[in-house]
């Protein structure tokens, strides 16, 4: 499966995750360039201190070829107790074997600019390295740094506050003369002080990039709230719970949109009550002209025309309660509170039982906002359906993730597939339905499924592999916000 990155749903977290990228971006771009620039300038100086280090070691041994050996030990004495140069000095029969420094590419630049340097004006067998002064060997006869007395190499040898690699340079003076000189460089810590990603430098970066985001998590924060808080206002009103005014300190944006909102939710609300009140009055309205043909039917001599007169003007009145009902179910007008929806279902498997039908249950403890009289009417809508066409119902709720599902199960015949999404119309009633219900109108389900809508839920049907027919409900899991507006309301 190929990998892909994808970017996170909330706003937040996208804005959070875009402000950390683009620091560590200018952060890793800013470092790359300091680098790069503390890298040349630290080559171009090193590079100048090698040549005036490699002058001044050519200088010594050109001297030092040039004094006759009986005066080599005398001068070298000298130079221990008086000082006066910037090389520990010493004359050993043979190259001082070293433990150099390895892989410092700043230390291979030095070594390979001395060794150049002084090769160019003294072309005899040449030994340039780079040695920690702990246990440095300064003689063939196996003498270190600790074995020499303090003030030889006090002024040489940078030994406190703490070491510095020291510049061991070897050549052959005369044959078996090789002369020894050590020292360290101009700047004796310049490994530290050219070390682009110091330790002190990672805390600085450290510190910015956490008070970068912390400033951008309030940011965001203070951003993005009002919109959660006007998503909230919006899930609130489509399921008929007041949430209060909204917030009023926010953004000019935000109390823009907040007002056009608020303009939304009239104009829903006033054209909500207008369809009901028109759509009942017209309902109620159409009983009396029912009422009132029906008895001129009566006065019909034809007994055919008059039985198909009384048919037609069934099935209007039939048409006409059921809207009636569908405005009345649907249209419930109560608030929304806490309700133990697994309560409510013992309850109505109670009642289901003393009427002599079979049902099980498997209900985990569940609290839901919704309003009572609405989802009890839903539920029990599909329940009567199944102990009508199935005799026994099987009945599960559980929670996954944000939602809750509900499911009642019969052992009826099932419904054909092609037939499924048809029983959600208005007055549909499929054949075997009607053998077993000749009063129905086909509205049930229609009037379960709205409220589930109402309430933000979805209600699926399906077969059992097994026989029988699945009603499947999803509610949402109430958030804090809604809990306590529910709470407020039922107060």
């Amino acid at each position: 499966m190929p990998f892909s990155l994808r970017p996170p749903r909330s706003l937040r977290h996208r804005l959070l995750l875009t402000m950390a990228v683009g620091v560590l971006a200018v952060q890793l771009i800013g470092n790359l360039i300091w680098a790069v620039q503390l890298q040349h300038q630290a080559r171009q100086e090193l590079t100048e201190a090698a040549t005036q280090i490699a002058g001044s070691a050519a200088e010594a041994i050109r001297f030092f070829r040039a004094l006759p050996p009986n005066y080599r030990p005398i001068l070298l004495e000298q130079l221990r107790e008086m000082g006066g140069t910037r090389f520990f000095v010493t004359v050993n029969q043979h190259p001082v074997t070293l433990r150099p420094i390895q892989h410092e590419p700043l230390l291979d630049l030095v070594t390979e600019t001395v060794t150049h340097t002084i090769q160019r004006q003294s072309p005899e067998r040449l030994q340039v390295a780079f040695a920690w002064p702990e246990r440095l060997p300064v003689s063939d006869e196996g003498a270190t740094v600790e074995d020499l007395p303090e003030n030889w190499v006090a002024h040489t040898l940078l030994l406190q506050p703490r070491p510095a690699p020291v510049l061991v340079i070897q050549t052959e003076i005369e044959s078996g003369d090789w002369l020894y000189l050590a020292s360290v460089m101009p700047d004796p810590y310049f490994l530290d002080s050219h070390n682009p990603f110091p330790p002190d430098r990672l805390l600085l970066q450290v510190l910015t990039l956490v008070v970068v985001l912390l400033l951008s998590a309030w940011v965001v924060r203070w951003l993005t709230q009002p919109l959660a808080q006007l998503a909230a206002h919006a899930d609130a009103f489509g399921k008929g719970v007041g949430m209060g005014p909204l917030p009023e300190n926010s953004s000019q944006e935000f109390l823009k949109t907040a007002a056009v909102f608020r303009e939304m939710q009239e104009r829903i609300q006033r054209f909500l009550d207008d369809r009901e009140r028109l759509f009942a009055s017209i309902s109620h309205d159409l009983r009396t002209p029912i009422t009132r043909l029906k008895l001129r039917t009566e006065l019909l001599d034809d007994e055919t025309l008059k039985a198909d007169y009384h048919e037609d003007l069934d099935e209007l009145d039939m048409m006409v309660k059921g809207a009636l009902q569908s405005v009345k179910d649907t249209d419930i007008h109560e608030n929304q509170t806490t309700v133990r929806l697994d309560t409510l279902l013992e309850r109505m498997a109670h009642v289901a039982r003393l009427a002599g039908h079979e049902v099980t249950l498997d209900l985990a403890p569940t609290t839901l906002i919704a309003r009572p009289l609405a989802i009890k009417r839903a539920i029990g809508n599909l329940l009567d359906n199944a102990l009508r066409y199935g005799d026994q119902v099987e009945i599960s709720l559980c929670r996954q993730a944000d939602l809750f599902h509900l499911q009642l199960r019969d052992h009826g015949p099932g419904i054909p597939e092609a037939q499924l999404n048809q029983l959600f119309s208005p007055y549909t009633r499929l054949p075997h339905g009607k053998a077993r219900n000749q009063q129905g109108m086909g509205l049930g389900l229609s009037i379960a499924k709205n409220i589930i809508h109402a309430h933000g839920g979805k209600l699926v049907l399906r077969n059992h592999p097994a026989g029988g027919l699945i009603a499947h409900i999803e509610l949402p899991v109430p958030t804090d916000h809604t809990l306590t507006a529910a709470s407020q309301g039922g107060a």
